[in-house]
């Protein structure tokens, strides 16, 4: 069920996106510590593709928070290249091994400054992210949903939307309106 309208909360009626992006295809090297480990051929081609994508729909966010994990800080700096422009990024240690209601805490915190916010880290927390903020909602894309249930792979990009304050969001207040999974090239991986 849908939560109280965000409208007549603090942070007024504005319009909000939350860009959720899973890190590119990583790399498994024997002895790395899953933190340091890298981005592998595949994901080294899909960030950059990501980015593009990020360009194109809607243009580039407002913050950025990125897990301080190498894979998911290295899919952010490739995918930041095609931006054309520098956009405020922090490093936040909470977004590592983080579930669903941990990330929406994490959100709880972002001031409302920000229209856009992309958010870079990892399965399962950001599915479970996406999952708990837009099921339920009213006008809901059970397709869309059913994608982001069955996989939300690497490189994978969930647009949510909403109005109100970030400290205000709950479960079922999103909209789920795109999961788009851009690629750089063929992989047979």
């Amino acid at each position: 069920m849908k939560s109280p309208s965000a409208e007549g909360r603090s942070g007024g009626g504005r319009s909000r996106r939350l860009l959720v992006l899973r890190h590119a295809k990583s790399a498994w090297p024997e002895g790395v510590p899953d933190r340091d480990r890298p981005l592998g051929p595949r994901g080294l081609r899909d960030a950059p593709a990501v980015g593009r994508f990020l360009a194109g729909a809607g243009g580039p966010p407002d913050l950025v928070l990125c897990s301080p994990a190498r894979r998911a800080r290295g899919t952010w700096e490739l995918a930041a290249a095609e931006l054309g422009r520098a956009v405020p990024t922090r490093h936040d240690p909470r977004l590592y091994g983080a579930d669903g209601p941990e990330l929406l805490d994490v959100l709880h915190g972002v001031s409302d400054e920000v229209g856009t916010l992309l958010l870079v880290g990892h399965n399962p927390g950001l599915e479970d992210l996406v999952l708990l903020l837009a099921s339920g909602a009213a006008d809901a894309d059970e397709d869309l949903l059913d994608r982001v249930r069955t996989k939300f792979p690497t490189s994978a990009v969930a647009v949510l939307t909403w109005s109100g304050a970030w400290a205000d969001l709950r479960p079922g207040d999103a909209l789920l309106t795109d999961l788009a999974i851009p690629r750089g090239g063929r992989d047979s991986s």
